[in-house]
């Protein structure tokens, strides 16, 4: 994970501080690509400990079209409490737009009709008939609903690229807080790329991370600095079958060979 220490360390070194909407206060850069390739191993970072079951159910509570966190949620990963609504409500968030993007038509008799787009099973179809199209994309980020959300999407959109039998991924992120999400957005969009390459009979390749704002919260900057002191170690991998994406359950995903140094407490900005 040498690419994730190099960003910390240019951020640390060129970053300019900015205000923010929490009011912490960050160092940031504007613009920052990574590229890490899952033939080499699972993109799992080993300078820290990284609650791998966390990603794992946050992704799969995704790929259901989630907005509460009392849906399987909760009591796993602490991620989403910080946002949601007494209930558990999140409002129209990532899960929401992935699978039930709200699409309206209006019949010949001038009759409006509110239907659904699945872009995750669209994808899926596409990787599988068009491999080559260049429009092999899933959006959360959709303007009409971003006031209804109790976060907008941080990880907005992603693409697929499928050459020579592999599978690659592309996310944007607009909003990268490096020491505390960065980690798990890897983790989790590497582990949704395999998901796909599995279900589309493909090898899983490279995952290229672009950062829009890529962060540093001032009150992150001295648990970093005793990562950048941790040399990292092998790169664990993944074993899982050979599903449909929308099958997966968290049995299915292993992790094998993870040996991280030891937990770093990132307090959450909100």
């Amino acid at each position: 994970m040498k690419q994730y220490l190099d960003l910390v360390r240019h951020i640390l070194e060129h970053g300019e501080e900015k205000k923010d909407r929490t009011g912490t206060g960050t160092i940031s850069v504007f613009g920052y690509q990574c590229k890490y390739d899952l033939r080499e191993g699972f993109p799992l970072l080993t300078t820290k400990k990284v609650l791998f079951d966390s990603v794992v159910w946050e992704l799969l509570w995704f790929l259901r079209g989630g907005t509460n966190i009392n849906d399987d949620l909760r009591p796993h990963t602490p991620i989403w409490n910080a946002w949601a609504a007494p209930d558990g409500e999140l409002g129209p968030v990532y899960g929401y737009q992935w699978r039930k993007w709200e699409k309206f038509t209006v019949d010949e008799k001038g009759r409006c009709r509110k239907e659904h787009i699945d872009q995750i099973q669209n994808a899926l179809n596409l990787i599988k008939t068009n491999p080559d199209s260049r429009r092999i994309i899933v959006s959360a980020w959709n303007a009409a609903d971003i006031d209804k959300m109790a976060l907008p999407p941080c990880h907005a959109f992603f693409q697929f690229y499928v050459v020579n039998g592999r599978l690659d991924c592309q996310l944007y992120q607009r909003s990268a807080d490096v020491a505390l999400g960065v980690p798990f957005n890897i983790a989790g969009y590497a582990l949704l790329m395999t998901m796909f390459a599995k279900e589309c009979g493909l090898t899983p390749g490279i995952f290229v991370h672009t950062l829009g704002d890529a962060h540093i919260y001032l009150n992150h900057i001295e648990g970093l600095k005793i990562q950048l002191g941790r040399a990292p170690s092998a790169l664990p991998r993944l074993e899982m079958p050979q599903k449909n994406v929308l099958d997966y359950k968290f049995e299915d995903i292993k992790l094998i060979g993870y040996n991280p140094a030891g937990f770093i407490k990132f307090p959450i900005a909100v």
